[in-house]
């Protein structure tokens, strides 16, 4: 019996995880409502929920990860990761209020970490066995992951007023995670630029 070359074994996971994320981006039984999707300003600091072409919602003053906004977030650097995203789940007992989940890592965020050094070879092809899997990728890795939207809980109004002080969130006053709560579904696209 004589094994496959590693690229080709590489080439055949690839393959496997872009048909599994295909297949689990958007279930048929939680479809996003209509064309409703939502928009991260991170210059503005405004979270903005559009059905189409049509704003429904502003929400400001979000606070982001201490660390800044970045391209690719590495698990500690406390930065906000640009980039699109899906709704993937909602803890409605997370100690943030509410917490809504996104899909981060993408494999986008996989190849460019394995670009620039920062996801060897090997971890990279573990990394996409278990996304495949798991059905996503791995929330503990070097890429880090448990990113989404979330209220402040108990924390102090006025330190989140004043701060960025997520370790990579973003963070809206409890009142406004509910009002966000009310408009998406697990699928509901998200752009953070």
């Amino acid at each position: 019996m004589t094994r496959a070359r590693p690229g080709i074994r590489l080439f055949c996971v690839v393959i496997a995880v872009l048909c599994v994320a295909a297949m689990t981006m958007a279930p048929a039984a939680s479809a996003p409502r209509g064309d409703i999707w939502v928009r991260v300003d991170t210059e503005t600091a405004v979270t903005e929920v559009w059905r189409g072409n049509e704003r429904l919602l502003e929400l400001d003053d979000i606070a982001f990860g201490r660390g800044g906004i970045s391209d690719l977030h590495l698990r500690g650097d406390q930065t906000t990761p640009r980039g699109e995203y899906r709704i993937t789940h909602f803890n409605p007992q997370s100690r943030f209020h509410r917490f809504i989940g996104i899909n981060y890592p993408t494999l986008d965020h996989l190849d460019r970490a394995r670009r620039r050094g920062d996801l060897s070879d090997r971890r990279y092809r573990m990394t996409l066995e278990k996304g495949l899997r798991d059905g996503r990728f791995p929330q503990d890795g070097v890429l880090g992951g448990h990113i989404g939207f979330h209220g402040i809980g108990d924390g102090d109004p006025d330190i989140h007023q004043a701060f960025h002080w997520t370790k990579g969130c973003i963070a809206m006053t409890n009142e406004q995670i509910e009002t966000l709560q009310s408009l998406v579904d697990v699928g509901t696209p998200v752009v953070i630029e």
